[in-house]
């Protein structure tokens, strides 16, 4: 398996790709392909002991800038990003990783790798923590404007993501809205809620409307949104998580009592912050491209963009992309 790793994207290119990379192949044994300067990149490589068979360089002459918009974006045929999906679509490797522009990266991998078999939007998602485990929530930015259809499909790629990777048997799917009632709601989500109950009849585990607070009660295993309120409902999430980390290391510091329990609180505290940490997962899957791409954040540090390697071969391993488009078909009809 081979994972093609933007070097050039994020906030500490190409370092702090690079370091990731040699990460991953010492930890996880996998083959990686770095896109980007050369020169850069391999004055980054020689820093560091790595198994050299797994790690390889491909130059791009361009790099797309964190701020550029997707249509400039997609006029740069020479950056990391264009070349990186390239190596993918023409089978000279498996999966795209980038912690660049994510709008580049859509448009890219859009009009470069093309959509799966009756997809019409793809979406991204995330995972967050929950009180029994995990909420995958989606879409997180992709789509601002959606139609009840486009909230139906990221329900059936949603439940395939949770079954073939993160391993939920039977995923329970809620629709985020104002209130738990069938009738709230406004246009999209009332007709949204009605695509979704005939899908439930074909198999889809739809079990209604999801508040806000459901996101984190562990009462869904996936929840689906439009991209507007999905992006809002994510910085909130990871604003908060900073936040209460932050408070909390302020009132242990206030107190020498408090300094002296947080000694035998430590591997709790440890725990605490290891559930909230986005570097864990890495990065957020676009789900509906032909081929696995994950999308981490520009701030990633090293820890996460190794894990997004991470993500990306169990997302190959599990043959995801054939189970979305069977699903798509089975529950929808297209």
């Amino acid at each position: 398996m081979r994972i093609v790793l933007d070097a050039m994207g994020g906030d500490f290119a190409p370092q702090t790709p690079v370091v990731g990379a040699v990460q991953a192949a010492k930890e996880f044994g996998t083959e990686i392909v770095l896109v980007g300067d050369k020169g850069r990149i391999e004055k980054e490589l020689s820093k560091y002991s790595y198994p050299k068979g797994l790690i390889e360089v491909v130059h791009s002459e361009d790099a797309v800038p964190m701020d550029e918009q997707p249509v400039r974006a997609l006029k740069r045929k020479n950056s990391s990003i264009h070349v990186g999906l390239q190596l993918v679509k023409n089978g000279e490797a498996d999966a795209f990783v980038s912690a660049g522009n994510t709008g580049a990266v859509m448009a890219i991998a859009l009009f470069t790798v093309g959509r799966l078999k009756g997809v019409e939007r793809p979406a991204i998602s995330t995972i967050l923590p929950n009180l029994k485990g995990h909420t995958f929530l989606l879409d997180v930015g992709a789509n601002v404007d959606c139609k009840p259809y486009h909230l139906l499909q990221f329900a059936v790629m949603g439940s395939a993501y949770a079954r073939y990777v993160l391993g939920d048997e039977n995923p329970k799917v809620g629709l985020l809205n104002i209130g738990e009632e069938e009738g709230k709601g406004n246009e999209l989500t009332k007709e949204a809620y009605k695509l979704l109950k005939e899908a439930k009849e074909k198999g889809l585990n739809f079990i209604g409307n999801a508040e806000g607070r459901d996101i984190y009660s562990g009462e869904f295993d996936v929840i689906v949104c439009d991209g507007f309120v999905g992006n809002v409902a994510l910085k909130l999430s990871e604003s908060l998580a900073k936040i209460l980390a932050k408070i909390l290391k302020e009132e242990i510091e206030k107190h020498f009592i408090s300094r002296i329990g947080a000694i035998a609180l430590k591997p709790a505290i440890k725990g605490f912050k290891r559930r909230i940490d986005y570097a864990e997962w890495g990065g957020a899957p676009l789900l509906g491209i032909k081929a696995p791409v994950i999308i981490s954040h520009g701030s990633s540090n090293a820890k996460a963009i190794k894990n997004a390697i991470r993500t990306a071969t169990q997302f190959v391993e599990s043959e995801l992309n054939s189970h979305i488009e069977e699903e798509i078909e089975k529950l929808t009809g297209r």
